[in-house]
């Protein structure tokens, strides 16, 4: 555990507070979000951690800092996923594009409180019970293989969990209100699309916590680190998303590579966790060395995806082509 000052978490509540204040007014009218304002806010997000960083490196030390950079590329990469579920549930409930904004920023509200239970937890249990670790490290391998082979669990935003309880709690109108959550019909209150748009979000970026929380603990097991790295990454989902948004396909090598760290960080817990457990013997790889890889596989992916793009998938009544409907038409919300 690295010897935080209390200070340093007033900054970072300081920060993430006026940060988000600074982007609620900047979207305070709904429209839709452009490349190059995206561009700048992406900017932003990336040099506000970058920043916040330095200030780790300065104050806490070399090896906080290298952890809390680490920790962050690591989860900045795996939320690369995210994005896809994000362009899967605003094509499914027909989000308008103006809109969209709005639901990003609740749900990264929710995010950073519920990640914050979930490493609240997850650093209690292996500190406790280190050879949790194994368990972690088995979660990670799974999940390279499902990526690998292509396995990736389905997602239906309509029948989520939180969606379906939503629509039991609080009546659920077809047809959105402008960019509002709840209007009165009939003199009852009731939920608009646009709310339910958010609970499947939510449900998603849990189903996303499975894997980032047991591969940001590979990282660190120091609350500070493992927090404010997760929430700087939460909090430029929404600008990578609109940067990124209608690019997502051409990153098609970027999903092998996430497998490649998700693997590399499985072999890094094991090895931890067994020179906790079994003998102090056994070798723990370096946060400066998981820092170097993944910036290394990111890289190499994006790259490679670049030189070799995807194959267009065939045109609609060519041989082979399915001769049915309008590729990608969203079912109805």
């Amino acid at each position: 555990m690295h010897d935080v000052p209390f200070w340093l978490w007033t900054l970072f509540a300081f920060l993430v507070v006026v940060s988000l204040a600074i982007d609620l007014l900047a979207h305070r009218q709904a429209h839709v979000i452009g490349f190059r304002e995206a561009a700048v806010w992406s900017c932003v997000w990336v040099g506000l951690a970058l920043a916040f960083g330095a200030v780790v490196f300065l104050v806490v030390g070399t090896t906080a800092g290298v952890e809390y950079t680490t920790a962050w590329l690591l989860e900045k990469s795996l939320s690369v996923d995210n994005l896809f579920v994000f362009a899967l549930i605003f094509g499914y409930f027909r989000v308008p594009r103006a809109y969209q904004h709005r639901v990003l920023f609740l749900g990264v509200l929710g995010a950073l409180v519920f990640r914050g239970v979930f490493l609240a937890l997850g650093v209690a249990v292996v500190n406790r019970f280190t050879a949790v670790l194994f368990v972690f490290a088995a979660v990670l391998f799974y999940s390279t293989y499902k990526i690998l082979r292509e396995e990736e669990d389905s997602f239906d935003p309509g029948r989520s969990l939180a969606v379906r309880l939503l629509r039991r709690v609080v009546p659920v109108r077809d047809e959105y209100a402008g960019p509002h959550f709840f209007v009165k019909e009939a003199g009852k209150r009731v939920a608009t699309p646009l709310l339910a748009v958010v609970a499947a979000i939510e449900a998603a970026d849990l189903v996303f916590a499975v894997d980032s929380v047991p591969a940001v603990l590979a990282v660190s097991s120091d609350t500070f680190i493992v927090y404010t790295s997760n929430a700087f990454a939460i909090l430029g989902l929404r600008a990578l998303y609109f940067l990124l948004s209608g690019l997502l396909d051409r990153f098609h090598y970027l999903s092998k590579g996430l497998a490649l760290i998700l693997a590399f960080i499985g072999v890094k817990l094991v090895l931890q966790a067994s020179h906790k457990t079994i003998s102090t013997a056994v070798p723990e790889i370096p946060s400066l060395v998981s820092l170097a890889f993944i910036v290394v596989v990111l890289t190499a992916s994006v790259v490679v995806s670049v030189l070799r793009p995807p194959v267009p998938p065939p045109v609609a009544g060519e041989a082979g082509g399915d001769a049915g409907g309008p590729a990608g038409k969203p079912p109805d919300g």
